[in-house]
């Protein structure tokens, strides 16, 4: 072989090294299966929170019941498919979806710029919003009131994030693993105020009553959104389908109605 031949053959091999390259920089990094998977297995993972009334908790049957679980049944039921429900807690529902435990996410999640990092978000489904309560005894009208006090908070929910936010320096802030263990500690008085959905808190006044608890600051209007993992577009089209056809069908009010007391209302889309 001469000299040009075999340098007309190194160019032609570079070439093709480059061509397959650029065809591998093109290609997608990430197939979208989910929604043909649940279809064909004719089942669908959801991950469920059973400590958060009314939007997730265990009833005297023993199964999981609430606003979240009758969503993901209404998703289930759309899609023709079975619904298998996966108990998460705040701290753990993310990482079931990153390692593909669930297929979608129906637990009281708010949408932050660090959750779209690793997750997508359909369309809202819910109203909700946290706050921090306590006792008519204790005063508290700005965040300044809080410092040097005691606050019950569940680690890793959207209430710790946000009380992280505004709480002075000298703020008390209890850290507990899920929010049983959040509101058993207020209602012993662990703590002199508690972080909390205004649904659990209404929930907890109502079988406590002489804790005088009530409102007290705002940390977050934040309606509810399903997670599900990045990439995903033909799922989250679907659900979001789901979502807008039970909205206008007044599905999603007549849930709202049933275990908040108040309809959906106008959500994000």
């Amino acid at each position: 072989m001469t000299f040009a031949t075999r340098f007309l053959s190194r160019r032609l091999a570079l070439g093709l090294v480059a061509a397959a390259g650029l065809v591998c920089a093109v290609a997608p990094v990430h197939a979208q299966t989910a929604l043909d998977d649940i279809l064909k297995s004719k089942t669908i993972k959801i991950a469920i929170p059973t400590d958060y009334p009314p939007y997730g908790f265990v009833g005297t049957d023993l199964k999981p019941q609430g606003l979240d679980i009758d969503m993901a049944e209404l998703i289930a039921a759309k899609l023709g498919v079975k619904v298998e429900l996966v108990a998460v807690t705040s701290a753990n529902r993310i990482a079931y979806l990153q390692t593909k435990k669930a297929d979608l996410v129906i637990s009281t999640l708010g949408k932050n710029p660090e959750r779209e990092k690793v997750i997508d978000f359909t369309s809202a489904y819910a109203p909700f919003y946290q706050a921090v309560f306590g006792p008519k005894s204790l005063t508290a009208k700005a965040w300044s009131d809080l410092a040097g006090k005691s606050v019950a908070v569940t680690r890793g929910a959207m209430e710790d994030q946000e009380l992280a936010k505004v709480a002075p320096p000298s703020i008390d802030v209890k850290r507990f693993e899920d929010n049983n263990a959040t509101i058993a500690a207020f209602v012993a008085g662990q703590t002199q105020f508690v972080a909390t959905s205004a649904s659990v808190a209404g929930n907890m006044m109502q079988k406590n009553p002489q804790l005088q608890a009530e409102y007290k600051l705002l940390l977050k209007d934040s309606p509810c959104f399903i997670g599900l993992p990045k990439g995903e577009a033909a799922l989250m089209a679907k659900v979001n389908e789901i979502i807008a056809g039970a909205k206008k069908s007044g599905e999603l009010d007549t849930m709202a109605k049933k275990w908040l007391g108040r309809p959906a209302g106008d959500l994000p889309v």
